[in-house]
């Protein structure tokens, strides 16, 4: 985060424009979208997946299933309290847009063609989470 003169607060866990990658950049600042199967997966022992710029504990493993769409996808965050929701009218289309709900990094959308229990699919970009140990 930036402070009135525009420098970065030395309190803030938010990581600058140029510790992101510009793809991570342009997804998580600018709500791009990473092609689909283009992110290269994640360590086989990933428990938790947290937001690139923030940290903040988004997915659960458990959580986590094929969805055959291109992207990661699970069927529930974190915890209710982790993301946000918003109205998507870009593109033509009406969707749901997901942001972390702590540096509000753009994350990717959430639908209602997942599993069963939630019957929703976060379908997530790849850059924009980190699995953790």
């Amino acid at each position: 985060m930036k402070n009135k003169r525009g420098a970065m607060d030395k309190t803030s866990k938010i990581k600058p424009k140029n510790d992101l990658s510009l793809l991570q950049y342009k997804v998580t600042q600018e709500g791009a979208t990473e092609p689909p199967f283009s992110h290269s997966g994640f360590e086989k022992d990933t428990k938790v997946f947290v937001c690139v710029c923030c940290d903040s504990k988004l997915f659960k493993i458990e959580n986590k299933f094929e969805s055959g769409s291109g992207w990661p996808s699970f069927s529930s965050p974190y915890s209710s309290e982790v993301i946000t929701e918003h109205r998507d009218e870009s593109y033509g289309m009406i969707r749901t847009e997901v942001k972390c709900k702590k540096c509000n990094a753009h994350l990717g959308h959430v639908f209602e063609d997942g599993p069963e229990p939630t019957g929703l699919r976060y379908c997530i970009n790849g850059v924009a989470i980190d699995g953790k140990k």
